[in-house]
């Protein structure tokens, strides 16, 4: 039987994934913490421009390590330049406006910040190529985030003292890398796929040096790896519901009975009206529909299931944002009063 009791959140939770839309980091502040009682998040806004998307957010964070915006992507600098502070600052803006709106705040707040395995496939190297096919660069960065996020982890708790900090690890390329399918700089051929062993040691070394806070993996792809992650310490995957095909079965059904916690994205993340959620329990029906498939019980539904959007909301309108965060938390609340 799963043991629910590490899980900060609690039951009947539901969260975001990360990006919001618009500009107004006071304003992402305010809808998050006074919409997700269970679990408020750190905002990402995208749309502000270079630096607040999940690449160059994750690039201003590292230790030691610094990058740049080329017409291809983020590339490796000698220096932190315009664009590391640029990152820096948007990151500052917005842990200002979540400290603001938590006064007096306890309980668990997630923060984002994008995996080792998707940031070697987006992080160029001086030569363009990517991160990814320089086994000796691929454990520097390695190293580097999690020196960083450990820092950045210490900066959320000293701005927010009663946070329980969940670190989120967004890792939707990780599928893609497993199989083969990352594209060189040419395009014309792809990197070799990295061995699920090797894949799951980094994420393993990653996870473990945040001792005993939580861990939960993102991956908005087909394909969620959900035993290598599991197996990698991490306490919970978020992934996209409507991806999950009878083939992910099994290991969904282990990772529930295993004691890992299941962040299902089932609130589409793009649209322009609020009124196209208006079902809060037919949202979660896959879900209860998934749970009986496997024979499990009803009871553990609303202790294991967080509901989420489906990956991140920036390409949404700032109404559909907020209704699709408020449609959340009234799906999860339909899991625990009705699970079966």
């Amino acid at each position: 039987m799963t043991d629910t009791t590490k899980f900060p959140w609690g039951p009947a939770a539901a969260t975001g994934t990360g990006s919001l839309p618009g500009e107004d980091a006071r304003e992402a502040a305010r809808i998050v913490t006074g919409t997700l009682e269970s679990l408020p998040f750190l905002p990402e806004l995208p749309a502000r421009g270079p630096g607040a998307d999940m690449i160059g957010r994750t690039t201003g964070l590292l230790a030691e390590l610094y990058a740049h915006v080329e017409p291809s992507g983020w590339r490796i600098s000698d220096r932190p330049g315009r664009d590391t502070r640029r990152a820096r600052a948007w990151l500052r803006e917005d842990l200002d406006a979540v400290e603001e709106f938590t006064q007096g705040f306890e309980g668990p707040l997630k923060v984002s910040a994008v995996g080792p395995w998707t940031l070697a496939a987006a992080l160029e190297r001086r030569n363009g190529e990517a991160m990814l096919g320089d086994t000796g660069a691929r454990g520097d960065l390695a190293a580097s985030l999690a020196e960083g996020l450990a820092g950045h982890l210490d900066d959320v708790r000293r701005r927010v003292p009663g946070a329980r900090v969940v670190l989120q690890l967004d890792e939707p390329s990780l599928p893609a890398v497993l199989a083969g399918r990352v594209p060189t700089a040419s395009g014309y051929r792809a990197h070799r796929a990295v061995d699920p062993a090797v894949a799951e040691e980094a994420l393993r070394e990653v996870v473990a040096a945040f001792g005993d806070t939580p861990v939960v993996v993102h991956c908005c792809a087909p394909g969620v790896p959900f035993g290598l992650l599991r197996r990698a310490g991490a306490t919970g995957v978020s992934f996209d519901f409507s991806l999950l095909t009878e083939r992910d079965d099994e290991a969904v059904g282990e990772a529930a009975e295993g004691g890992t916690a299941l962040f299902a994205g089932v609130v589409p993340g793009r649209g322009t009206h609020a009124e196209e959620l208006s079902d809060p329990a037919g949202t979660v029906g896959g879900v209860r529909s998934l749970w009986r498939r496997l024979g499990l019980s009803p009871a553990l539904l609303p202790e294991v299931v967080t509901v989420t959007p489906a990956c991140g909301l920036a390409g949404a309108s700032p109404g559909y944002a907020r209704a699709a965060l408020t449609h959340c938390v009234r799906a999860a609340t339909s899991l625990a009063d009705n699970p079966e």
